[in-house]
């Protein structure tokens, strides 16, 4: 078979077990919602264990928990039986991934969890398993077949479990009220969490770094200005400094080519700036204002307060300096 139909094959395999597993959600579910809400509430964490391929999948669905504000850690069941058990507290629920159910280091771990008084949450494939039966909530996750040829190697179950774990972490979010801020509190090194902390007072120039002109100010020294202040636009205000309008470096070449003389550079900047140009306030995001940026095709916009006094500007340029982009 060529190599491309069989990836396509693979995806249709997995895809399918996604919409099997979706379709198959029923009320336990919302009963494992309120076992983990519960268990959020009272400061406890929700302690996600696999073995096999299922280890690596529950490290994923911890990291995805933990960086949308429900506090997880992940539980070796093999270093569980040699001390790690430690890590389950009393408030805690124990989210246990085991297709089959059965293996052997699942089974082991369960009745030293069950004398702890941990909850168990069992996300398996296995309704009648041994697993099943000591947990207090059952997610099915049951696939027809795995994407491997022989049927053998977890490869949809893998990928409807982690699916599965979207799914909590998604849910979770929703019920607990946790917002964009939140998210970037938690990623304060990434690019994500600047984006979201960083607002535009953070990131805009000020003072002789942005060209501001009043309306009578000519073209040619408009353009003077925009040389000093090392910007592509000015910023055009009236006589109490509020935002009339806007001129750049572009409007300039477009102005003197249709032109086909300098005649314009000694025009008021008045006459050809942009009127209303789409503008910021101080407290918008980063996200937001990359967003505008994409969106509007622009490449500078300006900052002003509710009253519409200019308060700075901010170039494109700088959003890389800053890690925005």
């Amino acid at each position: 078979m060529n190599s491309i139909d069989l990836a396509k094959k693979v995806f249709d395999v997995e895809i399918e077990a996604m919409r099997k597993v979706r379709d198959e959600l029923d009320d336990s579910f919302n009963q494992a919602m309120k076992i983990f809400l519960k268990t959020l509430e009272d400061g406890g964490k929700i302690v996600v264990t696999g073995v096999g391929k299922n280890l690596p999948i529950a490290e994923k669905i911890s990291a995805t928990l933990a960086s949308t504000g429900s506090t997880s850690v992940v539980l070796n069941p093999v270093q569980a039986m040699h001390g790690d058990l430690g890590i389950l507290a009393p408030h805690d629920v124990l989210l246990v991934l085991s297709y089959s159910g059965e293996s052997d280091e699942i089974k082991t771990l369960l009745p030293a969890v069950r004398r702890l008084g941990v909850p168990i949450i069992a996300l398996t494939g296995n309704r009648e398993s041994e697993l099943a039966s000591l947990s207090e909530v059952i997610l099915i996750a049951t696939v027809d077949r795995e994407a491997c040829p022989f049927n053998m190697a977890p490869t949809a179950s893998t990928t409807a479990t982690l699916a599965f774990g979207d799914a909590i972490a998604m849910a979770l979010i929703d019920a607990r009220g946790f917002k964009k801020e939140d998210y970037a509190k938690l990623h304060p090194a990434g690019a994500i969490g600047r984006a979201l902390l960083l607002k535009a007072r953070n990131i805009m120039r000020t003072g002789d770094n942005i060209a501001r002109v009043t309306g009578d100010t000519l073209v040619k020294n408009v353009v003077t200005a925009m040389t000093k202040a090392h910007g592509g636009i000015a910023f055009v205000v009236d006589p109490d400094g509020k935002l009339i309008g806007i001129y750049t470096d572009g409007d300039f070449r477009r102005g003197i080519s249709d032109d086909g003389d300098l005649s314009l550079l000694n025009r008021p900047i008045s006459t050809v700036m942009v009127r209303k140009p789409i503008s910021v306030g101080p407290d918008d995001l980063a996200v937001d204002i990359l967003r505008v940026f994409e969106q509007r095709k622009i490449d500078d916009l300006p900052v002003v307060d509710e009253t519409g006094m200019l308060l700075g500007g901010i170039d494109i340029q700088d959003l890389p300096k800053m890690k925005v982009m």
